[in-house]
This record gives C-alpha cells, sequence and structure tokens, in this order.
C-alpha cells in the first residue's frame, strides 16, 4: 500500500509539472531546441520553475516508491501522470473530458490493474552480470540516441515525439539505475553508493532527459510529447528491471498474455488522453519553422 501510494503521488507531481513546464516552454525560441541555452532561457519562466518543483518533487517520490518496491510495480503505475495532467490541462482550456477521455482514463487504470495482477511482479532473483548489465545499458542509450538524431531531420510535431521516446527510454533507466542506488545505500551506506557510477549517471540521465523533454514541449503541442514520453518510459523500465535487478514476472501462457494486454491498455488510453481536445495546444499545428542559415548548419 505504502508503493502505491507513493508511486501515485509520484505520478500526480510529475503529470502537473509536465503541463505547466509545456506552457511555459512553448514559448520559447525555437532556434534553442536540443540547445542547453533552452534551459537558461526557460529558467527565467516563473511558471517552468514551478513546473520543475512539482516534477522534483514526483521524481523524489518515485525513488521512495522504488526504493521499497520493484520497478515492474511502480513503472506501471507512474504512467498515470497523464491522467493528472489531463485533469490540470482540463481545468487550463475548460474542455470536459467527455466520452473519450473517460476511455482514456479506464483503460489505463484496467491495464495497470491487468499488468500487475498477471505479471504479480517480485524481487530476489540473480541480478545481471557485467556483461548483461553494460548491454542493456548499452541497448536503452543506443536506441535514445538513435531516436534523437532521427529526429533531427523531421518535421517539429514528428520531431518532438521522437525525442519524448528517447526521454522516456532514458527514464526507464533511470529508475532501475535508481533502484540500484537504493539497493546499494541500504547494503553498505552513503560510502558504497559514492563508489558507484550509478548514482552519477542517475543525475546525468535526469540533466539530458530534462533537456530532451523541454525541447519536446517546445517543439509542439503537449499531445504530441506526454503520450510518447509516458509509454516508452514504463517499458523501457520494466525491461531495464528484468534484465539488470532481477525483477521476476509470471510467465505462464496466460500470466504474459495478460501483460500484454495491460501494457496495451495503457499505451492505447495514454495514446487517447494525448489526442483529447483538453490537452494544450491540440487544436494547433506548428510546422517547422524557417530558421536562420547558420541554424541549419547547426543542426
Amino acid at each position: 500500500m505504502a508503493v502505491f501510494i507513493l508511486a501515485i503521488s509520484a505520478a500526480c507531481f510529475l503529470g502537473l509539472g509536465f503541463v505547466l513546464q509545456q506552457h511555459a516552454a512553448q514559448r520559447a525560441p525555437k532556434s534553442d531546441l536540443l540547445h542547453w541555452r533552452l534551459l537558461l532561457h526557460l529558467a527565467r519562466m516563473p511558471e517552468w520553475l514551478l513546473g520543475i518543483v512539482f516534477m522534483v518533487a514526483g521524481q523524489v517520490l518515485s525513488a521512495l516508491a522504488l526504493s521499497q518496491g520493484e520497478v515492474a510495480l511502480v513503472e506501471p503505475l507512474l504512467a498515470t501522470n497523464l491522467v493528472f495532467a489531463m485533469a490540470l490541462a482540463r481545468v487550463l482550456t475548460g474542455t470536459s473530458l467527455g466520452r473519450s477521455g473517460w476511455i482514456g482514463v479506464v483503460l489505463i487504470a484496467l491495464g495497470v490493474a491487468a499488468f500487475i495482477v498477471a505479471g504479480h511482479p517480485t524481487g530476489g532473483g540473480a541480478k545481471a552480470g557485467p556483461l548483461r548489465y553494460w548491454l542493456v545499458v548499452g541497448v536503452v542509450v543506443g536506441l535514445a540516441l538513435m531516436l534523437v538524431l532521427f529526429a533531427r531531420h523531421l518535421d517539429l510535431f514528428e520531431e518532438a515525439t521522437m525525442l519524448a521516446l528517447a526521454a522516456g527510454l532514458l527514464y526507464g533507466l533511470q529508475d532501475a539505475l535508481t533502484r540500484t542506488t537504493s539497493d546499494r545505500l541500504n547494503s553498505g551506506g552513503l560510502s558504497e553508493v559514492l563508489r558507484g557510477w550509478q548514482p552519477y549517471a542517475v543525475v546525468a540521465i535526469g540533466v539530458v532527459g530534462l533537456l530532451l523533454v523541454q525541447s519536446a514541449f517546445e517543439a509542439a503541442p503537449l499531445r504530441m510529447s506526454l503520450p510518447a514520453l509516458t509509454a516508452a518510459q514504463p517499458i523501457s523500465g520494466i525491461a531495464c528491471a528484468v534484465g539488470i535487478l532481477g525483477d521476476q514476472l509470471r510467465v505462464t501462457p496466460a500470466a504474459v498474455v495478460g501483460q500484454v494486454l495491460g501494457l496495451l491498455a495503457i499505451v492505447t488510453g495514454v495514446v487517447i488522453l494525448g489526442r483529447h481536445p483538453a490537452m494544450p495546444g491540440h487544436e494547433h499545428h506548428f510546422p517547422r519553422p524557417h530558421l536562420p542559415q547558420h541554424h541549419h548548419e547547426e543542426r
């Protein structure tokens, strides 16, 4: 119950923070896309800073949830952040939830329940050796890098989705490394944590992920980025938890079917909510602007 409360609270703060950040980021110059100066520009906006405060609170709560429960249990619960983002977006836009909105909410709730019941995530499995550990990390980081490179050749709408997918993959890895850091803290104390590379990787992923997410928020309306971010993170996190931490899921045919259906329901619900008219900027389509020649050369 404590893990459930912490994870849902984290999802609430994350969802609210994402909406506030996107409202600010969409006003940033498009020439700052994927540049560190974007964060410096946004840091001057009170609305964005409030969104960051909410996001940090959500990350702290999610870290507490991960320290007490398996990643494969916490990740589906964190995916409900879109429901809370939807609630704030509805207040900002004055749009009612409607039938499609309720369908999205129900699909996410049922998907989370189905995955947890069918998979029955448990810890205690054999942790990965060095080869498998670095293979999982390399695959996730490599996929994220490929998505970013591919995104740079797309229009802004499509680029926002690719950048959000990349950030979601990295955040899933970050959650697994956060759990690893927590385990090291419990077993050997702070000195054991500081001797490992994982806490520094958690910080580095957080900074890179922040740049990717803010660039996605700047490039296009929230509906083009938040669903991709919300869907990619739990899938990446669960894969990393199983591959690195030894988290175990039921593997009977019925359980596997239930887990797959649960994840599909979550992703479908996320997409439906992300395309709901209440999401900020839903009615606008912003093509990639004509940037100065020197900016094209940079990209």
